[in-house]
């Protein structure tokens, strides 16, 4: 995953805006697309620790309600993104180099494991359907259409984490990868056509039968997402 190479979205101390000419795909209707909203903006670097969130102002921003955002930021709260000021409200919790280190190590560490298990339950079917999702996730990038690429990353993802037939650990998977602010990379044309490559290798590797080869494919290509986003973070002077 790579950060775009582009001006962080709008930010205000009381609220959080959608990025300068670039309005949401779809209006949040309900708590958990704020809550995938806020969270996005928060690991990209949109908003620091320490600013405030206003519930009035992000609502009227995203066009819901305060009752969701209120709802998100209580969810959010939860998993320690953002804290509650007694009499002031919330504010963005403290973000680490560490902990983009810790977040992506576990993601790496399942989805070696997973891709491991996939290989060894390869068919001719999970080869195609693979390819099938990375010539889209190609052309999408070509097409610099973050939409379809987001889709197209995800399915292929979701497709060898089916064949590796561990739900458990896909579920945790999952619940890693939220914090992965997806439209920071997908606009990356750079992490795009890296993407792409990456997924090549790990093909080519399970139609060989070397699950080694496509564990350590699979674990990489989380590694590279952490790499890519402290860089940026650091860019923008996330810790200074």
């Amino acid at each position: 995953m790579t950060p775009p190479s582009r001006t962080p979205p709008s930010v205000s101390r009381s609220g959080i805006g959608a990025p300068k000419g670039a309005p949401l795909r779809r209006r949040p209707q309900l708590a958990e697309d704020v809550a995938v909203h806020v969270r996005n903006i928060i690991m990209s670097g949109g908003v620091r620790p320490g600013d405030f969130i206003r519930l009035d102002e992000t609502a009227a921003e995203l066009g819901v309600s305060v009752t969701p955002v209120r709802e998100a930021l209580l969810t959010l709260r939860g998993e320690g993104l953002v804290e509650l000021v007694p009499h002031r409200g919330y504010v963005v919790a403290p973000l680490t180099r560490d902990d983009i280190a810790d977040l992506f190590w576990l993601q790496g560490q399942i989805a070696e494991e997973l891709a491991r298990r996939a290989a060894a339950a390869a068919t001719p079917e999970m080869l195609d359907e693979l390819a099938g999702y990375n010539d889209g996730l190609r052309a999408a990038v070509a097409a610099g259409d973050s939409a379809q690429i987001e889709e197209n990353e995800w399915r292929f993802h979701r497709v060898l984490n089916r064949y590796a037939g561990s739900r458990k650990l896909s579920w945790f998977l999952a619940s890693a990868v939220r914090y992965t602010p997806v439209q920071f990379y997908s606009t990356d044309r750079a992490w795009g056509e890296s993407a792409v490559e990456s997924h090549e290798r790990l093909v080519a590797a399970l139609t060989a039968g070397d699950a080694e080869t496509a564990a350590a494919e699979n674990k990489a290509h989380f590694a590279e997402g952490a790499t890519l986003l402290t860089a940026h973070l650091e860019s923008i002077g996330m810790w200074d």
